[in-house]
């Protein structure tokens, strides 16, 4: 693969929000041909279901507040050639249906991608029974499903095209607000396939999803301070690229993990079980602390629960000062 290396600091970065960008690429895979259906769960105009809802009427299908007969009839829908794709919270489709999907559609392997909007903890002020901190592991340890967090919306939108043609179950995380665009146009997606977006030779910061726009922040101020950091991210947290990461672990020998999400069972638990079977490292994983989040603002609840830059930064410093890196 051919991506560039990433650096804020380059040129102006739009935004998009990537509930939008799922709506409208949704539009756009069926008109390139993909049998789509959508499926939602009564928030189609907070998923941005609706985009799609407004394009093909006839292949969208509003289930109501009934998230386990909605994982039923996607299954029912695959089975007669359809990709059927679930529009709900994180929140929900992480819990309430569960029992369905793990039955009906991870047992048999059907080709039902779940999309999980309004996942982490920046969703607009919903408080914690709408937040979804444990997604990620609750759909990583379900046999048989993909699970992919993009960056942003060029990146879901390779993403959205990988995973139509992929024929497995997949779980998408999808985030509410707008964000910075990171990867261009030209942007090659692979499942399973990691980016490494800035080099370096003092510390790997691996992250996945939105997140990864603040650690990027997070490597430019580190620069300014003399140290160098290698930036991995990990958009498919499964299959996991294990390549990728011992490889950065080769070249920094410290690591540093950083997502929107707990530290149990997401990204930093796989990367330490990738790293305690192939390449024991010094590591520290940046995360929610086994606690489930708030009602705040953004920047507010980036601060609290140690997700923020600044907060990433001072984390890093002190792993770089317990190595004994050479800052200029």
């Amino acid at each position: 693969m051919s991506n560039p290396l990433i650096s804020l600091t380059s040129e102006p970065r739009a935004k998009e929000a990537l509930r939008e960008v799922w709506g409208q690429t949704l539009c756009e895979l069926t008109s390139d041909g993909a049998n789509t259906v959508v499926l939602d769960g009564d928030l189609a105009n907070s998923t941005r279901a609706d985009i799609f809802a407004e394009c093909y009427p006839e292949r969208f299908f509003e289930m109501g507040i009934a998230e386990q007969n909605m994982a039923g009839v996607a299954a029912g829908l695959a089975t007669l050639g359809y990709t059927p794709w679930l529009s709900s919270f994180a929140a929900f489709l992480t819990s309430r249906d569960l029992d369905q999907i793990r039955v009906v559609i991870a047992q048999p392997g059907l080709d039902v991608k779940i999309c999980g909007g309004y996942s982490g903890i920046l969703t607009g002020k919903t408080g914690k029974t709408h937040q979804s901190v444990e997604d990620l592991a609750t759909f990583r340890a379900l046999p048989g499903i993909d699970v992919i967090a993009p960056a942003d919306g060029q990146e879901l939108r390779a993403a959205m095209r990988a995973m139509s043609t992929s024929g497995r179950p997949t779980y998408l995380r999808l985030t509410r607000d707008a964000s910075p665009v990171i990867f261009p146009a030209t942007y090659e997606f692979e499942i399973g396939k990691s980016q490494l977006l800035r080099n370096g030779s003092d510390l790997g910061i691996i992250s996945t999803g939105v997140q990864t726009v603040r650690v990027l922040e997070t490597a430019e101020l580190l620069a300014q301070r003399g140290y160098e950091a290698a930036v991995l991210h990990v958009p498919t947290i499964k299959p996991i690229d294990i390549d990728a990461i011992v490889a950065v672990a080769d070249r920094t020998n410290l690591i540093m993990t950083a997502e929107d999400h707990s530290i149990i069972g997401g990204l930093g638990g796989a990367v330490a079980e990738v790293l305690g079977e192939h390449r024991p490292t010094l590591m520290k994983r940046i995360g929610i602390q086994d606690r489930f989040g708030e009602s705040g603002p953004n920047d507010a609840l980036l601060e609290k629960y140690g997700l923020s830059v600044d907060y990433m930064l001072g984390r890093a410093l002190e792993m770089l000062g317990a190595k004994g890196g050479s800052a200029a």
